[in-house]
């Protein structure tokens, strides 16, 4: 095989696996209807403040190498 048919091959047995092992929500009932002697709808992949500091290195890890490798104008 060669070099580019292995990544390809690679490629999609990541995206395979990934895919038969994602979890599903199930059934049940949406969060726009609430149903009378229901808790309330809780979202499903909470926000923790990881989110936040995550984003903040990604903003500056984006202005660190903009300022580090330029472009230049023709």
């Amino acid at each position: 095989m060669r070099f580019f048919d292995k990544k390809i091959l690679l490629a999609l047995l990541i995206v395979s696996f990934s895919l038969l092992s994602a979890q599903s929500n199930g059934p049940g009932v949406p969060c726009g209807a609430p149903v009378e002697g229901s808790p309330p709808c809780s979202p499903t992949s909470p926000i923790d403040m990881y989110v936040y500091i995550l984003s903040a290195v990604a903003i500056l890890g984006i202005g660190f190498f903009a300022t580090r490798y330029k472009t230049q104008k023709i």
